[in-house]
């Protein structure tokens, strides 16, 4: 069994890299390509693809790499009958080392490239078509952790869930960002990758929206969950109990 203070570092950690990873990657691309939007888009896509993958393979055995409260909170949903998900009280710790982390991300990203620690964001991102997208891409989100879950094939899950969401970063017209700690994390850098931090109560309603969606989808497709399905998002973990 992993105690809670190591699966909760593990959250933090991924959720940090992940952000660094967004945020990074998209001062760079500015940097690189000042004129090509288009371009600044891929190379952002592709360094948060492969980076998501990686961490998902490091640390999905301590914490299940959720590095996301919709998948969290879709995973004490799920488990609430059983008791063998997280609980309420690890749900609202992993929820703050989450956002804790994507905050910190951000501000190692800025201080990396040179810029103040907190920056706040002022690309506006409040328009229904770009709620429409979050909807979309948290709930495919879901679909794609849950699915692989139910299916028994969580060891293809750093491919399956890195490869939907750098293609959602094309088909979505928000670029999915389909998660609220990485949105909030993502106001602090007036980047390519940022949010005006007026536009992340929009996105995070709609990330939600997009969850229960997503659970309702998998409920549909693979019926009612049988004990033992029930804890394995993203990366089959164990966990502690009293």
């Amino acid at each position: 069994m992993i105690p809670l203070p190591r699966r909760l570092l593990a959250e933090f950690t991924g959720t940090a890299l992940l952000v660094t990873v967004v945020v990074g990657s998209g001062i760079m691309a500015q940097t690189l390509s000042p004129n090509d939007v288009g371009l600044q888009l891929l190379e952002n896509a592709l360094a948060t693809v492969l980076g998501l993958g990686v961490l998902i393979v490091v640390l999905g055995p301590v914490s299940g790499a959720h590095f996301n409260p919709v998948v969290s909170a879709a995973e004490w949903w799920r488990a609430r009958r059983t008791g063998t998900g997280l609980t309420a009280r690890e749900l609202g710790a992993y929820l703050v080392a989450q956002t804790g982390g994507a905050i910190g991300g951000a501000v190692l990203a800025n201080a990396m490239f040179d810029k103040p620690a907190v920056s706040w964001a002022t690309t506006e991102r409040s328009a229904s078509h770009l709620w429409l997208g979050e909807v979309v891409a948290t709930a495919g989100l879901i679909l794609v952790i849950f699915a692989l879950v139910r299916a028994g094939r969580t060891t293809v899950a750093p491919v399956g869930v890195a490869g939907y969401i750098g293609a959602a970063y094309w088909f979505t017209s928000s670029t999915s960002f389909a998660n609220p700690a990485v949105t909030i994390g993502r106001a602090f850098s007036d980047s390519f990758a940022g949010i005006a931090p007026a536009s992340v109560p929009g996105f995070v309603v709609a990330q939600l929206a997009g969850g229960v969606i997503g659970l309702l989808l998998v409920a549909g497709l693979f019926g009612r969950a049988s004990v033992g399905e029930e804890h394995e998002a993203v990366m089959p973990h164990p966990v502690s109990r009293p």
